[in-house]
């Protein structure tokens, strides 16, 4: 078992032992698919839960913990990496430049309201020099993104840049040039990756295929 594992697992024991459980006949790792049916259902039960984690070293750096905003039953969703300076210092979901970036693309191309969808990252704390997330990171992140994913119930998933892509659909030797603008298959939803917003602030260059995959997303909703 894993230190992330034995984490979760605490966790979990702590929380029954203070409903007033004191026997557990058997238990399965925290790191099986079941690990979900353990979290709260409700987004807003599941947002508190969120607030006071601690599973991995991200929440000894962190300002606030950004959880994810928008319409809990949107038929849209955007999926990035993690929170920037900007996100941490807020404890919210794509503010700063980034945010102006995919705002701009929700309202002026798919002509939406950017309340209408719903908005998460990859993890919900910002790493350190905004590098990217570690794979020990996200695996203990993830199941709460998924839990998200599982109650907003979107049709169509965006994830923005490679390191959603990678960890979303476990395809990690695949370049996000590569593969943005195709439509996958999430579960439910169809998942078509695109380039991230900070991307494009880099190379303003490439916001015409982002536009391109902006419009095939349109024609989805």
């Amino acid at each position: 078992m894993t230190q992330i594992e034995k984490a979760r697992l605490l966790k979990i024991l702590y929380q029954y032992r203070a409903m007033g459980f004191e026997y557990f006949k058997e238990y399965k790792p925290v790191g099986s698919k079941d690990t979900s049916s353990m979290l709260p259902k409700e987004i807003g039960q599941l947002k508190e839960s969120v607030m006071s984690c601690h599973l991995c070293n991200l929440s000894k750096t962190r300002k606030n913990v950004v959880f994810g905003e928008g319409d809990e039953n949107a038929k849209l969703m955007f999926i990035g990496e993690a929170p920037g300076a900007s996100e941490d210092e807020d404890g919210k979901v794509f503010v700063g430049r980034s945010g102006t970036v995919l705002t701009n693309i929700i309202e002026n191309v798919l002509r939406l309201k950017r309340e209408d969808v719903y908005i998460a990252n990859i993890v919900k704390c910002r790493p350190p020099g905004n590098r990217v997330p570690t794979m020990e990171e996200v695996s203990a992140c993830k199941p709460y993104l998924m839990q998200q994913v599982e109650k907003v119930n979107p049709s169509i998933i965006v994830a923005l840049g490679s390191t959603s892509f990678h960890h979303l659909t476990g395809e990690y030797e695949t370049e996000i040039s590569k593969i943005r603008g195709e439509v996958l298959e999430l579960g439910n939803a169809k998942l078509i990756p695109t380039y991230h917003p900070n991307f494009l602030l880099r190379n303003p260059s490439s916001k015409k295929e982002v536009f391109q995959d902006m419009l095939k997303v349109k024609s989805l909703l």
